[in-house]
């Protein structure tokens, strides 16, 4: 074995020792909390690189498989062997991840600027340093978030896995929230921790079930893949009353669970999209690099058992699809009516990973490993250019309207989209308030672009067209109805994309603010441009064999990485036969939905104008820019009625239960107070006061006895020589007698 993979283990402790060191010593130095923060990363980062690329080339990892054990927790059952897995699915998130967060740490060191919802006068020394007042405290989160991310990455059992699985869901409640100053920021941070947690608990159990089934008893990866313990899942049932159920297929349902929770799947997606209340930065870390990832890769790791799900039963398969592809076309078109930068870019992560599960559904392993890389690299390009656009509406802002902050303070609660939806002149998110950006901003914008074509899946040259394209070549030999509701949601994607750089970058700028705004500092352009690199090259690692011209060149690299792999972990390997169907499909798809809104949104959007597809769809457009109501759905039933019955069960409780529980415990306390009271005055003080009489009669007794007098001693003395005599001397007379 190469000895660098002995390093695997290393891969999350650099963000670790960061993270402790700027709470506990350097977290009132803002500068060099970030510079301790970015060290983290960067460390791992070169022990993550060092790993991968040795995995890349090192043929004999993939049909042996790094399983290291550094020490086991016994559970009274069978010992959970803690320690780290090296294989070539890891060692691609390995390549992926942790160049990311080193990104997305550089960016943030330049955008965390003192918030405008936060007053001057409140912060003064934070004002002064031009930094948010809580800007160790962000950096301290992040790299936390890092740790929970990279931990879950390089884990060898399901129960590590759920640790950092857990550690990125309370990172995410502390970021999405970390301005809590604004309402809406600690209700979305809630909404994410109590949305997600439905699909963690049902996770959980699964992971019970599946320890307490399998053969032998465990959660190690090595474990639960090897070859008789997926035979024993699949012919062992589970009698549920109306039928009996493989346990593989129990198991992956619940795993299914955990993914729609953590990957923002329909009916679980409602927490993703408020997200964007946090700092941007968080957001690229969640979309790309670690949380919604993670959901997928989940899927990604305990596939050996939807494979075998699949063999046995298309059901469970048949709802992993289902899921996918419905969530994929449900959020690109609410992706399509949206106003706020960010939330478009959110519904677009949902709209992707459901292309991700998809097709895992259909069983394009290779596929949806390849879109995950491309994805994460595109979409952390657009968020992080999303925000470098809301800093430059945000300084045009201030430029418009005097260079004093109080002036800023005075817009703080309108720095968020009005409730009813209308166009808030003051609001940097809003696109409608933007254009002509990328004369303005030409660096930001020209990489955003980049971004948006490779999300748009623009042939040939970028990274998505690759992954998406992949996937839909899988699934027109697959399912024909996944194939259709990922063609359709690839055009509203393109078509969304379009509208988007349109609206923000090209034309004339629609307020003030955009005519004002500037390039971004080089902290957060230069990420920009490293990650629009891999956004068009790293597409060249999954070409087919069989594409015409390229094909040769590319040679499929991932899928001949990858596939010894999966034939280890009893995977089933797919290899669809080249089509132009699906290939003319998806080039159509996406230079389709580009034109068509190029043609729509390609003139601009004049001031105070609706929108055009408004003015064409009606009702239509107004469902998805309320996002199918399902969140006043929501609100109406599943959170009413939580309330309600919280209310009432605090109701029952405090009249029924808590209260007279409470009043028959004081009662009780009141009658054994009296009790013990009594017991006391009988008992304790009158043997007390029993014992004083005895002791002042005996003393009033012998005070008689010694009054001075010798007359007096001397018939005492003779009284008491008689009573000797009388008991010493009887008994010797009647002895004698």
């Amino acid at each position: 074995m190469n000895p660098i993979f002995d390093l695997t283990w290393l891969v999350p402790l650099p963000p670790a020792v960061a993270c402790a060191l700027i709470i506990l010593v350097t977290n009132r130095n803002k500068s060099l909390s970030s510079a301790i923060a970015i060290a983290g990363v960067v460390v791992s980062l070169i022990i993550g690189w060092a790993v991968a690329f040795s995995a890349f080339v090192d043929h004999d990892l993939a049909h042996h498989p790094v399983n290291t054990t550094l020490f086991s927790i016994p559970t009274g059952l069978t010992d959970i062997d803690v320690g780290y897995a090296l294989d070539p699915a890891n060692a691609l998130m390995l390549f992926m991840v942790p160049f990311l967060l080193v990104m997305i740490f550089i960016y943030a060191r330049g955008y965390m600027t003192f918030p405008h919802h936060l007053k001057a006068v409140d912060f003064p020394e934070a004002h002064a340093e031009g930094k948010d007042p809580r800007y160790s405290r962000f950096m301290a989160y992040i790299s936390l978030f890092a740790v929970g991310m990279l931990g879950l990455v390089t884990s060898n059992n399901l129960i590590t896995f759920f640790v950092f699985w857990e550690i990125m869901g309370l990172c995410s409640y502390l970021l999405i929230g970390f301005w809590f100053e604004k309402e809406s920021a600690k209700k979305a941070a809630f909404k994410a921790f109590v949305t997600t947690r439905i699909g963690d608990a049902l996770l959980f159990i699964g992971m019970m079930v599946l320890y307490i089934v399998s053969e032998p008893s465990s959660l190690s990866f090595a474990d639960l893949f090897s070859e008789d313990n997926l035979y024993e899942l699949g012919r062992t049932y589970a009698n549920l009353g109306f039928r009996e159920v493989t346990w593989v297929s129990i198991i992956t349902f619940l795993i299914l669970c955990g993914t729609i929770g953590k990957s923002a799947q329909f009916p679980l997606h409602v927490w993703l999209p408020d997200a964007m209340e946090g700092p941007t930065p968080v957001s690229a870390m969640i979309h790309a690099a670690t949380m919604v990832s993670a959901g997928v890769f989940l899927l990604i790791r305990m596939y050996p058992l939807f494979d075998r799900a699949l063999h046995l039963t298309s059901t469970s398969m048949y709802l992993v699809a289902g899921v996918g592809a419905f969530t994929a076309l449900f959020a690109a078109t609410i992706a399509m009516a949206q106003w706020d930068v960010k939330r478009v870019l959110a519904y677009s992560t949902i709209s992707q990973l459901g292309y991700m599960v998809a097709a895992l559904g259909i069983g394009a392993y290779v596929a949806a490993l390849f879109h995950l890389l491309t994805h994460a690299f595109f979409k952390a390009l657009l968020f992080l250019g999303s925000g470098s656009v809301i800093h430059g509406m945000e300084h045009g802002h201030e430029h418009a309207h005097g260079h004093g902050h109080d002036d800023a303070d005075d817009h703080a609660s309108e720095l968020i989209q009005r409730p009813d939806g209308s166009l808030d002149p003051n609001d940097p998110q809003d696109m409608r308030n933007m254009g002509g950006l990328l004369r303005k901003m030409p660096v930001t914008g020209w990489t955003f672009i980049i971004g948006g074509l490779a999300l748009s899946g623009f042939p040939i040259i970028t990274a998505g067209f690759w992954s998406k394209d992949e996937i839909l070549a899988v699934a027109f030999e697959e399912n024909s109805l996944v194939f259709l509701a990922l063609a359709i949601a690839a055009f509203c994607t393109a078509f969304y994309t379009m509208r988007q750089m349109a609206l923000t970058f090209f034309n004339r700028g629609r307020t003030e603010a955009a005519d004002h705004a500037s390039e971004s500092t080089r902290s957060m352009t230069v990420p920009l441009i490293l990650i629009s690199f891999f956004a068009i090259t790293l597409g060249w690692i999954g070409i087919p064999a069989a594409f015409p011209v390229l094909g040769p060149i590319g040679n499929n690299w991932l899928g001949h990485f990858l596939e010894p792999f999966m034939e280890v972990i009893y995977i089933h390997v797919l290899h669809p036969e080249f089509n132009f169907v699906p290939l003319l499909v998806s080039v159509a798809v996406a230079l389709g939905g580009l034109g068509l809104g190029w043609l729509v949104y390609g003139k601009g959007l004049p001031p105070g104008e609706t929108d055009p597809m408004y003015r064409a769809m009606g009702p239509i457009w107004q469902i998805f820019h309320r996002k199918y109501f399902i969140d006043e759905l929501y609100d109406a039933t599943v959170v009413r009625l939580s309330n309600f019955v919280s209310s009432f069960c605090a109701s029952i409780d405090a009249r029924w239960i808590i209260d007279p529980l409470v009043n028959l415990v004081g009662k009780a306390g009141v009658w054994l107070s009296a009790l013990a009271a009594a017991a006391d005055h009988l008992l304790v003080d009158g043997l007390v006061n029993l014992t004083a009489n005895f002791m002042r009669w005996c003393g009033g007794v012998l005070t008689h006895l010694q009054d001075g007098k010798v007359q007096a001693y001397l018939v005492i003395a003779m009284m008491v020589l008689g009573i000797w005599v009388v008991l010493v001397g009887m008994p010797i007379v009647l002895t004698l007698v």
